[in-house]
């Protein structure tokens, strides 16, 4: 595969490679192959950022522009070029968390070429003599920082991207507040280049300044006494959530998340959310899990917000309303839990019938009222009916006894 020299008159067929993205590395032109200078030196037109453009600047003869702000005006005026010789310079691997996931989003795989360099995640192992495929790796470049805190595990090793000079303190921060303050905390700046810096600190006592702003950090996980750690089954103590009662509790929280299911990448509605507890645990089971939390009071909805944030899960989305109004408009779900409100006049029928073909429905209740409607929807529908009773051991008195705890009835069905 070659590339198109600009006085080549040879013209582009259909589905042809035209785009080349480059893997830069810090090290910049003396860390590329000869095909990939070849790229670079015969494109009519180069896009990449400031610092890319610089660092190849002895070979560019073509146009060079800057991404631009918005990103996506960028990927239309390089879709715009199509046919056109084009290189991108990206920084190291371009499909590790970097733009050629983007482009590849809009044009097809058999109309590019792809020479990729080490990623910094790739370099910072090899500097540290991680195996890279036992550590935790995660972006926070662009990213909420709370990101990381499902993978504070005792005794991980996480290396974690972040977005400038101030992530490695925030991030310490982070860990301090969390009971994590005694891990190590170590800041790679600049990999392969010149300014390259690895310095090492306990995360409660990090001080470290002047850093640089293309930095990768790596921890070795030491928990504290009272750390907040999230355990990785179904069903956390109640007490990691912040409520006013209105909860699905633990035990019953545990079923409801195994009836529902979880397929990576699907999209759950907790529809009547209160502390956000579903829909919360539904995303925690996979990166790629998408929940939609829709409560009525706002007091609650921003509890939600903040629940998310604290177990890491920030991408959760909170819309608050009440249902069926508030389900209008949103995308359509692979599973549907309700947990408040089901009772109120049209509901149940507005999340069957928004939920796809395939998709899971769980409903408990706890009053009457709603388990009559669950009882109308079993009869009508099918599906299956279980009854949950729990009881917790409490003081009588100078001994123990059981105090039960309300049943909760709970309809599961699939749609046909």
């Amino acid at each position: 595969m070659r590339c198109l020299l600009m006085g080549d008159s040879q013209p582009f067929s259909s589905g042809a490679p035209w785009l080349t993205i480059v893997g830069l590395g810090e090290d910049g032109l003396a860390g590329l192959g000869d095909e990939a200078k070849r790229c670079i030196a015969s494109a009519s037109v180069i896009f990449g950022g400031a610092r890319h453009l610089e660092l190849a600047a002895a070979l560019i003869a073509g146009e060079r522009h800057s991404w631009l702000s918005p990103f996506e005006r960028s990927v239309e005026a390089v879709v715009a070029l199509r046919g056109t010789p084009v290189v991108v310079l990206a920084s190291g691997d371009p499909f590790f968390f970097g733009v050629g996931v983007t482009l590849a989003r809009h044009i097809d795989r058999s109309e590019m070429r792809v020479l990729p360099a080490p990623s910094s995640f790739s370099l910072a192992a090899s500097r540290l003599g991680w195996a890279l495929q036992d550590t935790i790796i995660v972006s926070l470049h662009g990213r909420p920082l709370d990101l990381i805190r499902p993978h504070l595990q005792p005794g991980s090793r996480i290396l974690a991207l972040t977005s400038d000079e101030h992530g490695p303190a925030e991030l310490a921060a982070l860990l301090a507040a969390s009971g994590f303050g005694q891990s190590r905390l170590m800041v790679l700046e600049a990999l392969g280049g010149g300014q390259e810096r690895v310095t090492s600190q306990i995360a409660a006592d990090f001080s470290l300044s002047a850093i640089n702003p293309l930095n990768i950090c790596a921890v070795e996980v030491v928990a504290e006494a009272g750390a907040r750690i999230l355990p990785l089954a179904s069903g956390l103590a109640d007490g990691l959530f912040e409520h006013d009662g209105q909860i699905t509790k633990r035990e019953v929280r545990a079923l409801t998340l195994s009836a529902l299911a979880p397929r990576r990448g699907e999209l759950l509605w907790d529809i009547g959310a209160g502390s956000g507890s579903i829909g919360i645990e539904w995303m925690l089971s996979d990166p790629a899990m998408k929940a939609i939390a829709i409560e009525g009071s706002a007091e609650r909805a921003d509890r939600i917000r903040r629940n998310a944030a604290n177990f890491g899960v920030p991408g959760l989305i909170v819309v608050h309303g009440t249902a069926p109004v508030a389900l209008a408009g949103l995308p359509a779900p692979d599973a549907i839990f309700v947990g408040g409100g089901g009772s109120e006049e049209g509901v149940m029928n507005a999340a069957v019938a928004a939920l796809k073909v395939g998709g899971r429905l769980v409903a408990n209740a706890v009053t009457t009222q709603m388990e009559a409607v669950l009882l109308e929807h079993h009869a009508r529908l099918g599906g299956s009916l279980i009854r949950i009773d729990i009881a917790r051991a409490s003081p009588v008195g100078s001994m123990t006894g059981w105090r039960a705890a309300m049943p909760v009835t709970q309809w599961s069905w699939v749609k046909p």
